[in-house]
């Protein structure tokens, strides 16, 4: 199940306990702070080996701030998380390299081609030549980009960057894969073909997914999990079609996401566009 609402804390010498086989992440009383404002409040996640498991909220939910946190790029507060069998706090290298990541912000390079992004990550990862010339045809091809491949990432759609970064993210095969907002921006043709992709990594690679969004239709599309996360705690958490059930027999998620937090959401080209969408939703936490 997604929360534990007693979560083992860590043992003295700051080990983990175990978090079992079955699970690929797992928090224990995760917080952090911003000098008054807490931004996630002691979250308590069970995230499964190869679901596909979503962080739905607005934006200053606490999304954002949950996933740098488990990437190893925010230290927490107070208590900590298990990614991949690795604690974040004692053992960060380890989960950076178990991991791929997605950011809001642009991360591909539009000077470069595509391949070219694709080479210098991975010869950042240490895949040998003729290795990184084989996973680099591969993830093209699995993302569609082979075609565009030689051309250089400026002249891309916003959807064409992102199943780039994706393709990036999975060249080192990581067990855990985790993307922030990865469709904002997008047009609706340009987010299905990112969610079929991510549809196929689980399916293709047994790979875990974990999602953070505020779209209520790609929640419902991909997660085969959820927690609703209102002022950086858990609203409610569990498979999209049971927390339904839970609120009527015609229930949709923005009912759910009203039921749990009293509010709804509000949903919010080329690669300027892309870049300058991200950092306005990054900067809005």
């Amino acid at each position: 199940m997604g929360a534990s609402k007693n979560a083992a804390a860590a043992d003295p010498d700051g080990t983990l306990p175990p978090a079992g086989p079955s699970l690929a992440i797992q928090t224990f009383d995760l917080t952090r702070r911003f000098a008054e404002l807490t931004a996630v409040d002691r979250l308590n996640l069970q995230v499964p080996h190869g679901s596909i498991f979503g962080l739905l909220g607005p934006n200053g939910a606490g999304k954002s701030t949950t996933i740098k946190m488990l990437t190893t790029l925010l230290d927490p507060s107070s208590g900590t998380a298990s990614v991949a069998g690795f604690d974040i706090l004692k053992s960060p290298a380890q989960v950076r390299r178990r991991i791929g990541y997605v950011s809001q912000l642009v991360s591909a390079d539009g000077a470069l081609t595509g391949y070219e992004n694709l080479d210098f990550s991975g010869r950042l990862y240490g895949i040998r030549r003729a290795e990184r010339k084989r996973r680099i045809a591969e993830a093209l091809e699995f993302v569609g980009l082979t075609q565009p491949a030689h051309k250089l990432v400026k002249t891309y759609s916003g959807g064409m960057i992102r199943r780039l970064e994706i393709a990036q993210a999975m060249l080192h095969r990581p067990a855990v894969l985790i993307l922030d907002e990865p469709t904002i921006g997008l047009d609706p043709v340009a987010r299905r073909a990112v969610w079929e992709r991510l549809l196929e990594l689980r399916q293709t690679y047994q790979m875990t997914v974990l999602i953070s969004t505020h779209g209520m239709d790609e929640a419902d599309e991909l997660c085969d999990e959820l927690a609703i996360l209102h002022l950086g705690k858990i609203a409610t958490v569990g498979d999209p079609e049971k927390l339904k059930a839970t609120v009527g027999p015609d229930a949709t998620l923005d009912d759910v996401f009203a039921h749990y937090s009293g509010g709804a959401i509000q949903e919010g080209g080329t690669y300027r566009d892309v870049r300058q969408t991200r950092r306005t939703a990054s900067r809005m936490g």
